[in-house]
């Protein structure tokens, strides 16, 4: 992971933590420092004495001397309660599937920190400090992607996390899978010791769909700045209709996202001759079909879902998703249900379906790329001809094909997952969100829309090579230029998986397409 620029370290201090810092912490590897001021210090203190002061009256604190869930009605001596809660995460050992990426266990194990930090779970700064030696030294849980219904919080995939900080379990260290303690012992790190509650504060929350969701929307935000690009390349191939991202076309429809998708497309495709000598002679390209000519429409959505659905899962991660809680003022122990995981599962389910609507739009302008009676002029398959060959060499064919097969996968993963709420845990857990498996459906479908827009933009580079004329616009030419270094044209055929995968990665980790649109 590479140093962050802007700051030598997110300081935890029971404040805001922005987005942008997640992200530095998740995927750049930004160190994470524990605040020890006064004000700090005393917060956490307060309600940690709030814990202790209750259990010594013999008040019923759930999960601390009670039992969990539908068995809180069972009682828990003094003694035991001490000792309880290094179970949870035991019993809930029951994850199966791949591991979680490390980027998005990371930002999970970021938002734990930043929620326990804000004081009302009555935990150790010693806890927190666990989690962020964790981090600063590479170590990362391995997390099994399913179990979790998204309430009371994402109980399965956190107690991997939990156990791993006490030395059990395994996890990612240095290119490897190793035991929690063998990765512990090298990095002069112990076996974190828990105290009443904590346990349970590890589980109960909604780490693991809001660790996601920070990554999803970060990669979902450069899957739509490529979409963007791989457009204005396709209407310069197509010889299509530029007055189409008009202005004023926005000006009437005000949408913000509408507005900026149609002026980076407009700005990509300024041209040092007249557009009209670009287009198309023929009546027909008077409108373009509606994958062209409606993008600011369609991108306009995802463009406006972003602003939305960052601001949701930057608040989650901001929140004190704990069960029960403490009121720092008074001390005053509350049972709640902020481990509900509604706003991250509404929030994914919308952003898969805004992604996959891009993916469909890209694969439809394939389509019309590799079509001959469509793309005005340019080789059925985009083919580039060799003299007594036609015929022999099939080009984009199968690109084409595959466009087709993503899309349609990313479409059938629009299908909401909170619509599937159901009881669970003796009918005490009756409504769940199901925001985990939101949450990983809206990874799956960044994936298959970063493979969509990938070919996108080696069929929409290949079509505007055969054009030949991509000079008269500068900032195309320089798209262009980038996309050939990553992948040569097709002159005769051959495979081109490894050539999507590099333009996926290109997507995915520079900001390459950003600054060009």
């Amino acid at each position: 992971m590479k140093k962050n620029g802007r700051k030598a370290a997110l300081v935890i201090d029971g404040s805001h933590v922005s987005f942008e810092d997640m992200l530095a912490v998740a995927k750049d590897g930004m160190p994470v420092v524990i605040s020890r001021s006064k004000e700090f210090v005393r917060r956490m203190g307060r309600t940690q004495k709030a814990l202790m002061d209750g259990m010594q009256k013999g008040v019923a604190i759930y999960g601390v001397n009670t039992g969990y869930g539908k068995s809180c009605g069972n009682r828990i001596s003094m003694k035991v309660a001490m000792k309880n809660g290094i179970n949870i995460l035991r019993f809930h050992g029951c994850g199966t599937g791949e591991p979680i990426g490390i980027e998005e266990t990371r930002a999970a194990m970021l938002t734990r920190i930043i929620c326990l930090a804000r004081g009302y779970s009555g935990v150790s700064i010693d806890l927190l400090k666990q989690m962020a030696d964790f981090l600063n030294a590479g170590i990362t849980p391995v997390v099994p992607c399913e179990g979790s219904v998204g309430a009371s919080g994402d109980l399965t995939p956190m107690s991997y996390v939990g156990a791993t900080l006490a030395g059990e379990r395994e996890v990612f260290y240095e290119d490897d899978i190793v035991p929690a303690a063998k990765a512990m012992k090298k990095a002069g790190l112990k076996p974190y010791k828990y105290l009443p509650k904590e346990p349970l504060s590890m589980v109960n929350g909604t780490t693991t769909m809001t660790g996601i969701a920070v990554i999803a929307v970060e990669r979902a935000r450069r899957i739509l700045d490529a979409a963007i690009a791989a457009t204005a390349l396709s209407v310069h191939a197509m010889k299509g209709n530029a007055h189409h991202y008009h202005p004023v076309i926005s000006e009437a429809k005000p949408f913000p996202g509408q507005v900026q998708v149609a002026n980076k497309i407009a700005r990509l495709l300024l041209s040092k001759v007249s557009a009209r000598q670009l287009e198309d002679d023929a009546l027909e390209t008077l409108q373009d079909p509606y994958s062209l000519r409606c993008t600011p429409q369609v991108l306009g959505v995802l463009s406006d879902a972003l602003a939305w659905i960052k601001q949701w899962v930057e608040t989650e991660a901001n929140s004190s998703n704990d069960n029960p809680i403490f009121d720092p003022a008074t001390g005053q122990v509350l049972m709640g249900g902020n481990f509900y995981g509604g706003h991250i599962a509404f929030a994914m389910d919308g952003l898969k379906a805004a992604l996959a609507s891009a993916a469909d739009m890209c694969d439809r302008q394939v389509m019309l790329l590799v079509t001959p009676n469509l793309n005005r002029g340019l080789p059925g398959d985009l083919v580039r001809l060799n003299g007594g060959q036609e015929g022999f060499y099939h080009g984009f064919k199968a690109m084409s094909i595959a466009t087709s097969a993503l899309a349609a996968e990313a479409l059938k993963e629009t299908m909401p997952a909170a619509s599937f709420s159901r009881s669970t845990e003796s009918h005490n857990q009756d409504k769940v969100s199901m925001g985990t498996i939101a949450a990983r459906d809206a990874e799956r479908v960044c994936t298959l829309t970063e493979r969509v827009v990938s070919i996108h933009l080696l069929a929409a580079a290949q079509a505007c090579d055969i054009r030949q004329n991509i000079q008269t616009r500068p900032l195309l030419a320089e798209l262009l230029h980038k996309i050939r270094q990553v992948s040569d044209p097709v002159i005769e055929d051959r495979p081109l998986d490894e050539d999507i995968e590099r333009m996926c990665v290109v997507i995915r980790y520079t900001d390459f397409f950003q600054g060009k649109s």
